[in-house]
């Protein structure tokens, strides 16, 4: 029986990478759940229970660091890889603090895959393809 796949929730306000971000991890082998806020996230959270949190550090309303130390966020236990198009040390030292990945726009496609497996885990729980 084949084991289940890993879910990761995408948050990010721009449309087109949400759906660029997707198609990739879902030809990767995962499920994905995408959302265009973090107040989006915050409402199916529990019910979704993620096995990453890959998000935009720069969102509309919440930020990317706000949805990472929300309490919903931080009781999942949910890892966390941050992506943003800024070059400001200002902006990644904070996510690297608590713990999170930290990629920057454009993403190489075997970056993103390396940083999705290092916090997730690979596609599928027992690792096979």
């Amino acid at each position: 029986m084949p084991t289940p796949r890993k879910t990761i929730a995408i948050v990010d306000d721009d449309s087109s990478v949400r759906k660029a971000l997707e198609r990739q991890l879902c030809a990767a082998g995962y499920r994905c759940a995408t959302f265009e806020s973090g107040e989006e996230f915050l409402l199916v959270a529990r019910i979704l229970n993620p096995d990453c949190l890959l998000a935009d550090i720069h969102l509309g309303g919440m930020t990317g660091l706000e949805l990472a130390l929300h309490p919903t966020v931080i009781g999942l236990k949910v890892p966390v890889v941050f992506i943003s198009g800024s070059n400001n040390p200002l902006v990644e030292n904070p996510a690297r603090e608590i713990g999170a990945a930290f990629l920057r726009k454009p993403i190489p496609s075997q970056v993103l895959l390396d940083a999705i497996v290092d916090t997730a885990g690979a596609p599928f729980a027992d690792g096979e393809y």
